[in-house]
């Protein structure tokens, strides 16, 4: 989607003083922005109205953000950045692995966090991946991956939903089958150079890809891992 006036923010963070700060700082830039201090109330505000993205908080009252973000990965592919205090390596891949989009660390500076939320809501339009080519879709062994639609649909035509990030993942791959791709390539391609140098989250993002478009993600055949390379896509792609 275009990052304008109409980006809608759910901030769920139970710090009075932080939500505050940060819907202030969202409408200063240009942004609407609800608050939600624990699950319930962020469930009541997802019924009553839409959103583009969510601030979460992880240490929250009641339901933590990990079993609220994991919640919210099994009905919606709304953008998800994740706020903590923690910034271990394990809260960081945790957090991804229940389907974050990003993750920030507290203390952070109100601007990197719009950065961040400019960032995600970009990958969910026409995408930071060669964004100069044409739309159209990608086929490769039944399934069908809509670069218009941002839809990727399974050999028998049921959608399968995508975070932003690994559709931008999958059509990277997509676009370049046959050849090795890095790490740092991936980032490159799908989050640009401005991404946080955070290595695992393309690990994270290729085993939540797997668990989506393998037969047997633990036996993956299409991403495969090459040794001290990165990752390779097999399959024959047809562009239409």
């Amino acid at each position: 989607m275009a990052v304008n006036a109409s980006s809608h923010i759910l901030i769920v963070e139970d710090d009075r003083e932080i939500s505050a700060l940060v819907a202030r700082y969202l409408s200063q830039n240009g942004m609407r922005s609800a608050t939600a201090r624990d699950g319930r109330e962020m469930d009541r505000a997802l019924r009553d109205g839409r959103f583009d993205l969510i601030v979460l908080d992880l240490n929250l009252p009641g339901e933590d953000g990990l079993s609220i973000c994991r919640r919210l990965r099994l009905a919606t592919a709304v953008p998800i950045i994740m706020l903590t205090a923690r910034s271990e390596d394990v809260d960081r891949i945790i957090g991804l692995e229940m389907g974050a989009d990003d993750y920030l660390a507290k203390p952070f500076n109100p601007r990197e966090l719009l950065a961040r939320i400019r960032a995600v809501l970009r990958r969910q339009g026409p995408g930071l991946v060669d964004a100069s080519e044409p739309a159209g879709s990608f086929i490769f062994l039944g399934w069908t991956l809509n670069a218009g639609k941002r839809e990727l649909s399974n050999p028998d035509e049921v959608r399968v939903a995508l975070t932003g990030a690994e559709f931008d993942l999958l059509r990277v791959f997509c676009e370049r089958p046959g050849r090795v791709l890095s790490r740092d390539i991936l980032l490159d391609l799908t989050q640009g150079r401005t991404a946080a140098p955070f290595e695992r989250s393309i690990d994270i993002l290729i085993s939540r890809l797997r668990q989506k478009i393998e037969r047997e993600p633990r036996e993956p055949e299409l991403i495969k891992t090459i040794r001290s390379g990165g990752y390779l896509f097999t399959p024959a792609v047809e562009r239409q």
